[in-house]
């Protein structure tokens, strides 16, 4: 993701705060005077969208800045710690929207299924006009920050249905039921999120990446003889990192460096932004051959 990209996403991402922020009001107000706990479960996700925008928004902000003495990489990593908070949030607002949802099984309260429907349909208006704002990023900051809202997006909608319910029914159960279930959808959205975030603080190889199939491009090169101490992981969602030792009994300074340049080609391919290739004509003895290196499952 270029530099501009990520201004056009902040642009996106305030106009997003703006939207958010009056609606989660306006949903509070609303589950309030109606009685709703599926609204009022609807502005607590509303809410955690908002605290998720506010530290996505961070998180580009300071990827922005550049690279230091101090902290050579820069912030990228921002981007991940911010998405893994996020998750995490997702998780523990779950967690009281479904035990809100119990005590209101156990002891059902009247709700106004006309304000609620309202209500509900205004949120929903505000949810996919955020949506389109942020749809098609590969970042997983801004995803996160999507699927956030997405999550939002779909209760509304299941809202709405319950506010129908209700209003030609009477039945109230249906409102602490329809919370119960958006909360598992968060969680669900929720761990996937966080299983990625840990995946990249924790330096393992990327899932969009095929391991075998890097090798087999750098081994393919002409005059690469074989690869070791091959390391590759993603810095943040939209730069993986590589390095590794290159074995070859080239001996020509110029013809090493054409290799090197289209090695270096290929990993980009990958979405290897970063890469570092020690070049050696004595091929290591100690060193953990790529062929050697167990397959785990999943």
């Amino acid at each position: 993701m270029t530099l501009e990209t990520v201004r056009d996403y902040r642009k996106s991402m305030k106009i997003a705060l703006f939207i958010t922020f009056v609606f989660f009001l306006v949903e509070v107000t609303g589950g309030l005077l109606s009685g709703s706990l599926a609204l009022i479960s609807d502005a607590g996700h509303m809410f955690s969208d908002l605290l998720s925008l506010l530290l996505s928004l961070g998180a580009m902000t300071l990827a922005l800045q550049l690279p230091t003495k101090e902290r050579t990489y820069g912030y990228h990593r921002g981007e991940i710690l911010a998405a893994f908070i996020n998750s995490l949030l997702l998780i523990g607002v779950s967690a009281g929207i479904l035990w809100e949802a119990y005590q209101r099984l156990l002891n059902p309260a009247p709700v106004q299924g006309g304000l609620m429907l309202i209500v509900a349909c205004i949120g929903l208006a505000a949810n996919l006009g955020v949506v389109f704002l942020l749809h098609g990023s590969h970042n997983l900051n801004v995803r996160s920050a999507f699927l956030h809202v997405v999550g939002d997006t779909i209760s509304s909608l299941a809202v709405i249905a319950a506010a129908v319910w209700i209003s030609f029914t009477g039945q109230v159960i249906a409102d602490p039921i329809l919370s119960g279930i958006i909360a598992v959808l968060i969680v669900i959205s929720a761990v996937r999120i966080l299983h990625e975030t840990l995946m990249i603080l924790l330096q393992f190889t990327p899932q969009s990446v095929d391991f075998n199939a890097v090798v087999a491009d750098m081994t393919s090169v002409k005059g690469v003889d074989g690869v070791h101490h091959v390391h590759l992981w993603s810095l943040c969602s939209d730069i993986n990192v590589l390095d590794a030792h290159v074995y070859s009994c080239e001996h020509d300074v110029e013809r090493i460096e054409q290799m090197k340049q289209e090695i270096k080609e290929r990993l980009e391919m990958y979405r290897i932004l970063h890469s570092t290739l020690e070049f050696e004509c004595n091929e290591c003895k100690d060193c953990a051959l790529v062929g050697q290196i167990k397959e785990h499952p999943g």
